[in-house]
């Protein structure tokens, strides 16, 4: 079978068990699971494009996804805003704030921006604590009402499914499609010699500060999606260890790919979940701070054997075949000309 016929058989196959697998599964656990496995994937895909084209650290992503995840609860019930406004505010305020953090921030490199981010996470955590009756404090908001689209009522686990399915595919499309860009490219130039790259007329700073406020975006856009499904926020989900998590996601996934953060999340709540029933049966009081040792785990064993990611195999396929011919053209004038 030819390899673009296959290909669209593979497209044609996943789309029809996409649709069909809310209606297979017996347990609303497992499609509670697959909803958050979406969620936290349009989350890690922005912290993909930051550290996978731009080449910049952060360790302040949950800070972002609690920032969209808190503006819906705030809106919806200290202000009485409708669903879909206070859906929308949880998109921009994220990318507001890392716009107006971003500029001062990206220009530390490597370790200082790593901590920088990781103070601003830190910051914004203890801001949900103490916010007192804004946030609800350490007990954070109830009371969000459902997402509400016309007359659509989003107030069921499969009606929630197809919606973060719509999202991600969105988010691939568009992940997609800046990869084969002029900007992509630009960012990945950044990525492998920021030097270089500003040598050819490049703006780094300009391009660096939009990957991170586009990284805020998709984080803000998972916050928003993840309050109306829970109904109930507190700052818990939104620490460090979160933070640290989405890194870990990313980098197992594969950093720079577009089914990489997928693949990474799933890998990674798939693995919690067992955790969670497999580790109490040989350490009975165990808290949740184990699961960190296990990610740390399987980050060094990942760093060793596949230290491009899981997903490397893919990347190939996210190019065009008339960008690799391009390349090709440019390699044999190069070489012609020596």
């Amino acid at each position: 079978m030819p390899r673009e016929s296959l290909k669209y058989l593979l497209i044609a196959a996943a789309s029809i068990g996409f649709v069909i697998l809310p209606f297979v599964l017996e347990s609303n656990y497992l499609l509670s699971i697959l909803i958050i496995i979406g969620i936290y994937t349009l989350v890690v895909e922005g912290l993909g494009v930051l550290m996978g084209y731009a080449g910049q650290v952060s360790f302040g992503q949950a800070a972002f996804f609690g920032i969209g995840a808190y503006a819906v609860a705030i809106l919806t019930t200290r202000y009485s805003w409708g669903t879909i406004p206070a859906f929308l505010a949880a998109i921009v305020l994220p990318a507001l704030v890392a716009a107006v953090i971003g500029r001062p921030t990206l220009k530390l490199k490597e370790h200082y921006l790593a901590l920088a981010t990781l103070a601003i996470g830190i910051l914004v955590h203890i801001f949900f604590n103490e916010g007192g009756e804004l946030t609800g404090g350490p007990s954070g908001l109830t009371g969000i009402p459902y997402l509400k689209i016309g007359g659509l009522v989003f107030d069921q686990d499969y009606k929630f499914y197809y919606l973060i399915g719509v999202f991600v595919l969105l988010v691939f499309l568009g992940v997609r499609n800046l990869d084969r860009s002029r900007i992509g490219r630009s960012l990945r130039a950044i990525r492998d010699s920021e030097v270089a790259a500003e040598a050819n007329g490049i703006n780094s700073a300009a391009l660096k500060l939009k990957a991170f406020v586009f990284s805020a975006f998709l984080a803000g856009l998972g916050g928003g999606i993840y309050a109306y499904y829970i109904t109930f926020i507190s700052p818990a989900p939104f620490n460090f260890n979160m933070s640290i998590q989405f890194v870990i996601m990313a980098v197992i996934g594969g950093l720079g790919t577009i089914w990489g953060p997928l693949l990474g999340v799933s890998l990674m709540v798939a693995l919690g979940e067992v955790l969670r029933w497999l580790v109490p049966l040989f350490i009975p009081n165990a808290g949740g701070e184990y699961q960190i040792i296990f990610y740390g785990l399987i980050l060094v064993l990942t760093m060793i054997f596949k230290p491009e990611g899981l997903s490397t195999g893919w990347r190939k396929k996210t190019v065009s075949d008339s960008e690799e011919q391009e390349q090709k053209k440019e390699n044999l004038t190069v070489s012609i000309r020596r």
